[in-house]
């Protein structure tokens, strides 16, 4: 009689684990495996035979994998939501760059030219210049791993994108993000948004950089070299800009020299605020550098080390000059007020006027 109700008991067990992962997969409209046991082998297969003009998310199961392949998400493709199944076993990744032609071939120690998207040689000939490209608006992404394989073996430019988005409305959750120089291009169009919850950065090179209004929660930007700089905006007149919100800056050995950089101003009037960040890493003192244009504001509040004791911001940089032989000068503040720093909320930034809500797409990543 024990031996019948212990099987009945393993049997309804058994049955409503398998109801609530079938439950789990019908949520999605297409599911990636690379063992054949989904609707496709690859992710960029998934996008492509996804509708155009979706009015509301077109849903895809990403299951854990090595997906060595260049993924472009069309302007015709909105709210393409790609769900991995976990951040670290969930993989796109390719080894592709950006660099031209070496005159030499000691010009290229790091073996860059093999994997140059301007290489008529290498398979990566007339590529896009990065691993992931969105272009179509309200693309959403988490529990995914996007990776320039040529950044993160050679620890060496040129420019490597990760990641680059060009549409408006993109969110990130409980993802990674690792190359070397350039890691994450966002939207140059000062009204777009991005919202990145939850991930980790991981670069040398002004590693995340270009536009729009994006705020970054909870991440942590993740240094690999001395001297690194993190930020490189070039905003024109955006509602807030980058905005680093409860952030983690870290890094290896050798980014904890004391010489990494916030960011520098890479074109036009750019804007970055750091609030409630902690330093596991030690900043260089100035805290920004010159790049070409003047920041309107390049910013903090609230900074701690790593044992949680606020930060003499006294002497940030705050004086800028551009390039050239008559160079322009200007000044910004390196500090936000308490008062100020209070606007900086994702209600501001992100739900702005339309109450566009992201968050609502979030889950907790199963442990």
């Amino acid at each position: 009689m024990k031996h019948n109700l212990l099987t009945s008991v393993l049997l309804c067990g058994a049955l409503l684990t398998a109801c609530a992962q079938q439950k789990e997969v019908d949520a999605y409209q297409a599911i990636v495996a690379q063992d054949g046991s989904g609707d496709y082998t690859n992710v960029q297969a998934a996008i492509d035979a996804a509708p155009d003009s979706c009015l509301q998310p077109w849903r895809i199961f990403v299951k854990n994998g090595s997906y060595e392949e260049q993924v472009i998400v069309p302007q015709s493709k909105p709210y393409i939501h790609l769900i991995g199944q976990d951040k670290d076993s969930t993989v796109i990744h390719m080894r592709l760059n950006v660099g031209g032609k070496p005159e030499k071939p000691e010009d290229d120690p790091a073996g860059y030219w093999a994997c140059s998207v301007h290489n008529p040689d290498a398979k990566t000939y007339q590529h896009e210049g990065s691993v992931v490209l969105v272009k179509g608006d309200h693309f959403y992404s988490e529990n995914i791993s996007y990776i320039n394989d040529y950044g993160t073996e050679a620890y060496n430019g040129p420019q490597a994108l990760a990641m680059k988005i060009q549409g408006d409305c993109a969110a990130f959750y409980n993802c990674n993000f690792r190359s070397f120089q350039d890691t994450w291009m966002t939207s140059t169009q000062d009204e777009h948004r991005l919202y990145v919850k939850d991930c980790y950065i991981e670069g040398a090179v002004d590693y995340f950089y270009g536009g729009g209004d994006a705020l970054l929660e909870n991440c942590t930007l993740h240094n690999v070299r001395d001297a690194s700089v993190i930020v490189a905006p070039c905003h024109t007149s955006p509602r807030f800009g980058y905005v680093f919100l409860n952030c983690i800056i870290d890094g290896n050995a050798e980014a904890a020299k004391g010489n990494v950089k916030l960011g520098r101003p890479w074109h036009n009037s750019p804007r970055a605020v750091y609030l409630h960040t902690t330093m596991r890493i030690p900043i260089a003192e100035e805290g920004w550098t010159n790049m070409g244009a003047i920041p309107a504001l390049f910013a903090e509040y609230d900074s701690r080390d790593a044992e949680g004791n606020v930060l003499d911001l006294s002497h940030r940089k705050t004086e800028y000059e551009g390039r050239g032989d008559n160079p322009a000068k200007g000044s910004c503040p390196a500090t936000v007020s308490a008062e100020d720093a209070k606007r900086y909320t994702y209600e501001n930034i992100i739900m702005a006027d339309d109450g566009w809500n992201p968050r609502a797409y979030m889950t907790e990543p199963s442990k």
